[in-house]
């Protein structure tokens, strides 16, 4: 699968958990608890995809333009990965202070998703070409894989 393949159809799985998440009741405190575990997850690996070899591979092969896509989608990782996800984790889900940053997460994450599909992805596809793609989303699925199983087992950061 190539990279940007592999990458909106994350992104349609983190949208898809969001928006499980922000239809929640405050009484499904068990539902809103595993949707918050499964979008952390899928967030820790997605984000690890992106800075670890397409973004790389972008911001070598363009010019100034990418250099600044480049930092800027990487802010807005840093800002849900450092900020917003862990303030959400140590919010009681029963809350309706939950429900509010739940919001502001899914605002962030649509808004971050709809830049990468709309502006960087179509100059990744452009700069970089579909082997370059095809090769770099077969080190995606490895990466995955191995992210995913030692993910499993409990092991993921605060």
């Amino acid at each position: 699968m190539n990279a940007i393949d592999l990458l909106k159809a994350d992104h349609e799985k983190v949208k898809n958990i969001l928006s499980q998440l922000s239809e929640s009741t405050d009484r499904a405190l068990k539902k809103r608890v595993d949707l918050l575990d499964k979008l952390e997850m899928e967030i820790t690996i997605h984000t690890q995809l992106e800075e670890q070899i397409l973004y790389p591979a972008f911001k070598e092969a363009g010019g100034k333009e990418q250099d600044e896509m480049y930092y800027e989608a990487k802010e807005e990782h840093r800002t849900v990965d450092s900020l917003v996800l862990p303030d959400l984790k140590s919010t009681d889900p029963s809350t309706p202070e939950f429900a509010g940053r739940v919001k502001v997460v899914k605002e962030l994450l649509e808004h971050h998703i709809e830049e990468e599909e709309t502006e960087m992805f179509p100059q990744a596809k452009k700069l970089l070409g579909k082997a370059k793609l095809n090769e770099l989303g077969e080190q995606m699925e490895v990466m995955k894989a191995s992210l995913k199983k030692s993910l499993s087992k409990g092991n993921l950061a605060a």
